[in-house]
C-alpha cells in the first residue's frame, strides 16, 4: 500500500520524466530517498540525448549510491520512479543493495501502452523487478499516477512520429 508520502516522491519523478520528455529522452525520473526521508538524488533519462544507452534515472541513481552511499543506508534508502524499473536497472538496484522501489507505472503497463501507441518492442523483455531480483520489495502502480505516465509516452510516440 502505498502512502501520501510515497505518492509525494512519485510526483517528483513524474515531473523528472516531463523534464526528460521535453529534453528529448524517454519520459522517466527517479529519486533516491533515504531512511529519514531526504532526498539524496534524483535524475531524469538520458538515454537518448547524451547516446549513452545505460543512462536510465534508475541505473544512475544505483552507481551514485554504491559509490557514496554504506551498505547499511543503502539498504535502507528508497528509490521511487515513474516507471518500474527494466532488467538491467533492476539487477543494479540488486548488485547496489539498495532497499525499497516504488514506482508509479509497471513494465507491464509501459509494454500494454507501447503495442497500443503502435510502438516496435524492445529488445528486452520487459520483465518485472521481482522476476529479475526476486529478493527486492516493490511496491505500485500508483493509480492516477499512472495515467500521467501513459500521458507523457503518448506525447513521446506522438513527437516521434511527427519527426
Amino acid at each position: 500500500m502505498l502512502s501520501s508520502t510515497d505518492v509525494g516522491y512519485l510526483r517528483r519523478c513524474v515531473e523528472l520524466a516531463r523534464e526528460a520528455l521535453d529534453a528529448g529522452d524517454d519520459p522517466f525520473g527517479s529519486v533516491l530517498v533515504d531512511a529519514t526521508g531526504k532526498i539524496l538524488r534524483e535524475d531524469r533519462n538520458r538515454d537518448t540525448t547524451e547516446a549513452d544507452i545505460t543512462l536510465h534515472p534508475e541505473f544512475t541513481l544505483a552507481v551514485w549510491a554504491r559509490k557514496h552511499m554504506t551498505p547499511a543506508d543503502r539498504a535502507a534508502a528508497t528509490v521511487y520512479t515513474s516507471g518500474e524499473h527494466c532488467p538491467m536497472c533492476a539487477t543494479a538496484h540488486a548488485y547496489a543493495g539498495l532497499g525499497r522501489i516504488v514506482y508509479a507505472s509497471s513494465s507491464a503497463q509501459l509494454a500494454q501502452w507501447r503495442t497500443q501507441l503502435g510502438v516496435k518492442a524492445g529488445p528486452v523483455l520487459p520483465l518485472p523487478i521481482n522476476q529479475v531480483a526476486p529478493g527486492l520489495t516493490v511496491d505500485g502502480p500508483a493509480p492516477g499516477l499512472d495515467e500521467e505516465v501513459f500521458e507523457l509516452h503518448r506525447l513521446k510516440q506522438v513527437r516521434d512520429t511527427a519527426e
